[in-house]
């Protein structure tokens, strides 16, 4: 029993349980309005580290997308600039996940960044 209970603390305690895929943009969002509302409180909340590599981890899955289409000569979903050459602020993400309507909001994050990718920075 300790194993189990020990089992399920590690993978709730992980950052990889929250993986690119798992999380919705819902979740993500309240999230980060409750960061928010904690004000100069936030810093210190593992929250924020969650979320930062939760985006961390969708951003290079998405770089990885790219960069596979391309070595396999297929199109790639969309053509951003190269990695460094562009920002994306978390002020200004939240933006793009909160015009999403409430009601689709059940999407993950990994979908909702490549849809802003591919209307930011379309091929051709």
């Amino acid at each position: 029993m300790k194993s189990v209970l020990l089992a399920a603390t590690v993978i709730a305690l992980s950052p990889v349980a929250a993986s690119a895929q798992s999380m919705t943009v819902d979740q993500f969002l309240t999230r980060a309005n409750a960061l928010k509302a904690k004000g100069v409180m936030a810093l210190g909340s593992s929250d924020l580290k969650l979320l930062r590599n939760h985006m961390m981890a969708v951003a290079e899955d998405y770089r990885r997308d790219i960069e596979a289409a391309r070595t396999s000569g297929k199109s790639p979903h969309s053509c951003p600039p190269p990695k460094g050459k562009t920002k994306l602020g978390s002020n200004e993400l939240l933006a793009e996940f909160e015009r999403i309507p409430p009601a689709r909001r059940n999407v993950s994050t990994k979908a909702a960044f490549y849809d802003m990718m591919k209307r930011r920075y379309p091929c051709g």
